[in-house]
This record gives structure tokens, sequence and C-alpha cells, in this order.
């Protein structure tokens, strides 16, 4: 169950835009280089590295080296503001970073002890290249299990670092959850994967491990474009794909004449997760691909899960399905159970541990009274147990005493031809207490005016109750959303409470 047992000249990955490939011999001899130059640099299994890159060739060469050596991983978004980034290379305890001089640049002071490796040939830094090359391309004597340590993509605060307890386990050794996973998408040599995001990403980063260590083959995307994707599936007939919903809404809004002429009839697990996918957006994903989508609802913490094929979502839709991974409880905020149909905090048991990175308070705020943990999102479960999900509960609006929850709003508007991304959240109102406010951006920037936000509000209000709607709309030329379908709603929302000292999410 590592790369050490694919030798060969099998390809394991590609990267879509260079052709650039990499074999299992390649992969396998050089992990083993680096986790000797780990070692050498003092590096012990329970240490931690940093990853501050984009989607290099040599991404997964570095997460093999540490997760054959037993150290943790850390993958930083080259997204993040400076202050983010050193506060992520200083929480983490990491003792090495490989990055680039694009990237070093825009950091300022580093933790004294941080070995600094750059993938630039030419920098004034230790080239990892050339370091690792004068390595042994042997496996080191000690090898053991390692894992990602990734940091939350800090749309509600500071990020947050998830760290799983390390057991130095026999390579090779994989979790249950690991295990749920490769059944639940018949992930196996044969498959051919489509990676779509950022690998600093948990989703994409764990699928590419998850291929790599069983022998398939990865196709990765240095950069997300709807019409390349398709491309890519029908030049490398690729089985298994990645997305998240805003992706969905960037391929259906392409030509007729575009979709229509790319083949993806070897796709047989398109595989989405990272938000709710607006119910109308899937119906149209379905009926273009078939019931190929896969869905499946958990977190960086690893904490629990549920997953639902396309089959079954049809029968219930806008659910994000049934517990895979843990036990499924719906609390009020007295940690009190709800009944069937009652919406509150979604909480697991007996899933996966994990702690928030020296942050014991985060760590027991995200329990409840009977142990179970939390994401913080809000919802609710049926007869059948399927759950369906409202919202964060950190981004509700409470309008005149009513719960209003973004999400419902968001997914009717991006239904409107005009509209690439929305985002809906409260703002101050003196006598509600919030309003609702959207921000939209359109398609074609140069078309917003006033008229047409007075279009969308009326047409939410075709939809919804209209104390649900916005009472206001702006543009934005790009929302902050990240790659990886996360939206930065705090960086929208906080300049309009700006002296109102409140609702910072």
């Amino acid at each position: 169950m590592s790369p050490g047992l694919h030798r060969g000249e099998k390809i394991a990955y590609q990267m879509a835009a260079s052709g650039e490939q990499v074999t299992y011999q390649a992969l396998n001899d050089k992990s083993n280089q680096a986790a000797q130059l780990f070692r050498r640099q003092g590096l012990q299994p329970g240490d931690g590295i940093a990853i501050l890159l984009g989607n290099d060739v040599r991404y997964l060469q570095i997460c093999w080296a540490a997760q054959r050596s037993g150290l943790y991983y850390t993958p930083i978004s080259v997204l993040f503001q400076t202050a983010e980034i050193e506060y992520i290379l200083d929480n983490s305890d990491a003792r090495l970073l490989v990055t680039s001089t694009q990237h070093l640049a825009t950091l300022g002071q580093l933790p004294a002890d941080l070995l600094v490796y750059l993938v630039d040939a030419d920098a004034p830094w230790p080239a990892w290249d050339a370091a690792i090359a004068a390595e042994p391309a042997v496996a080191i004597t000690d090898e053991c299990e390692g894992a990602e340590m990734i940091y939350s993509s800090g749309t509600t605060g500071q990020p947050k670092g998830v760290r799983f307890p390390l057991q130095r386990a026999p390579l090779g050794t994989v979790s249950t959850l690991f295990s749920t996973r490769v059944k639940l998408h018949q992930v196996n040599n044969k498959t051919r994967y489509l990676s779509t995001a950022p690998l600093y990403h948990s989703a994409p980063l764990r699928y590419n491990m998850m291929v790599t260590r069983l022998g398939g083959q990865a196709v990765i995307m240095e950069k997300f474009d709807a019409e390349r994707a398709l491309a890519l599936i029908q030049t490398h007939q690729i089985s298994h794909s990645q997305w998240v919903p805003t992706m969905f809404v960037r391929l259906l809004k392409l030509p007729a004449e575009v979709r229509n002429k790319y083949d993806v009839s070897s796709l047989r697990y398109a595989i989405h997760a990272a938000a709710p996918c607006p119910v109308d957006i899937k119906h149209q994903m379905i009926s273009w691909w078939g019931p190929v989508l896969y869905e499946y609802y958990s977190g960086t913490e690893a904490n629990g899960s549920t997953a639902i094929t396309s089959s079954e979502w049809l029968a219930h839709p806008g659910s994000v399905g049934r517990a895979i991974h843990g036990e499924l409880h719906i609390l009020d905020d007295a940690d009190k159970p709800l009944a069937t149909g009652e919406s509150g905090t979604v909480y697991f048991a007996n899933g996966s541990d994990f702690s928030y990175y020296k942050d014991p308070a985060k760590t027991a705020a995200a329990r409840s009274s009977q142990g179970w943990s939390t994401l913080g999102d809000i919802g609710y479960l049926d007869a059948e147990g399927y759950l369906y999900l409202r919202d964060r509960k950190s981004f509700m609006i409470i309008s005149g005493g009513v719960n209003i929850y973004p999400q419902e709003i968001e997914n009717v508007l991006i239904n409107y031809p005009a509209v690439a991304d929305v985002a809906v959240f409260g703002v101050p109102n003196a006598e509600f207490g919030e309003e609702v406010k959207a921000v939209v951006q359109l398609l074609e920037p140069a078309t917003a005016s006033p008229d047409l936000a007075q279009q969308l509000i009326q047409y939410c209000r075709a939809h919804l109750s209209h104390a649900k709607c916005p009472r206001s709309v702006d543009f934005m030329v790009n929302l902050p959303r990240h790659p990886t379908g996360k939206l930065y709603k705090r960086k929208l929302r906080d300049p309009y409470w700006a002296g109102h000292g409140s609702a910072i999410i």
C-alpha cells in the first residue's frame, strides 16, 4: 500500500498543462531520496514539514516522502495571506519548508530554525531537486506511516490545524475511512483519475494519495478550466473525477455546442463535496453525465462522513446522504437530540478522533456534552436517515428573530442565467438586527446595473418567501472564492459590519 509496491514504468500521474509524466519508479525513487534527506536533516517520526506550492509536479513526491517517513506534512494554500502563512508555519511546528522563490518573497521573518528548500534551481536557498538528487534512492530503514496535517481554509477565522494521532504504523497501514472510500468509489489500479483542484486542499490531496497508493493513474490540472476539464476526460478516458459545485455551475454555463462536443462516457464516478450542490444544478449534471455523481459530506477533520449515489439522490433530492463513517446526530443548542425533520447542529459519534493543534478551546468547542464532534453545520435528518444541510451555523442570518439560511437563497440566485457566482449574508438593520444582502458575480460584469439588481430580487421572490429574499444586491467582478469551492464570506461581510461591532463570521 505504498508507491514502492508499484515499481515500474507505469505512469503514476501527469500534469495536465505541461504534460510532464511521473512513473511509479520515479515516484518511488524520488520519495525515497526525499525521505533520506529528511532523516539526514534530523527529522524523526512525529516531526513536521510544510509545502507552499501550487500544483507542482513535485508535490506528490514530497507528500509521499513524508508519508513513508512517519512525518506530518502540512500543505499551505498559496492564496492565504502572508499573516496566515506565517501563522501556520509557526503553529504547525514545521521544521522544513518546500516552496518557490515567488511564494517565499511574500513572507516576512521565518522561524529561525526552519529549513527552506526551493524548487527554483537558481534561487539563493538550497534547491530541492539538487538536494534530493544527492541522496540514495533506497528506502529508509525505519519507514512508517505519516499523515497530512491540513489547516482549515480560514473562511470563518484563523486557520485551524487538524492533527490526527500517529502510531508509527508499518507502511501500508490505512484507516477504516480510507478503506471505506476505496470500496465506495471502487478505486483500484485501473482507475484513471482527473484531479481538478489544488493539491493543498484535503480532498484532492487525499484522493491523489489514494490513487497512487493503489496503483492507478492521475491527471492533475494545474488550474481548473471548465472546457479543458471536459477535453481531459475525453483524451485520457477518465473513470474517476472530483469536483465542487461551483465547477458544475461553470460547466453548465458553457455554450451547449461546447458541452456537447466532448465524450464523457468513460466517467464512472464524478465525486463531489465541499459544499451542498444546488438541487437544480445537480439535476442538470445527472441529466448530462448520467447517474455517475457521487456526493459525500465530510471535512478536513474527517470526524465522520456521509455519502449518496445519484439514484439515492434522485429519491432524496438535496440530501448529502447517510452516514458511512460515524453516527449522525442532530442536536439543539443545549445538546438535546432533535426529532426527524428538525434542524440543528450536525454531530458525528464514533467517527475519527482529531484535535485542533495547540487549540484545546476550539477542540472542546467542536464537541457536544456527549463527546460527539461537529464541523459547525446546520442540518436535519429525514425518516430514512438521510442528511440535509441548511448552512454553516456561523453564516445563519437572524432577522427579526427569524432564522434565514443563506445557502437556500444562493441556490436560487445561481440559476439566474446572468449569474456566475453569488454570496448571501446578513448586514445591519436597525429594526430587525440583520437584513439579507446578496453580492453577485456576473458572467458579464459590464451588465451590472440597479435594474438588474431589482430583477434578481424579483427572481428570488418568485421562488422563496419574501422574508428570505435580499433587500439589496451588490455586484463584484470576482467573489473571494477559494479554488476548492470555499467562499471567504467573512471578507465580504466584515466591511458592512464595520462600526457595528458584531456578526463576525
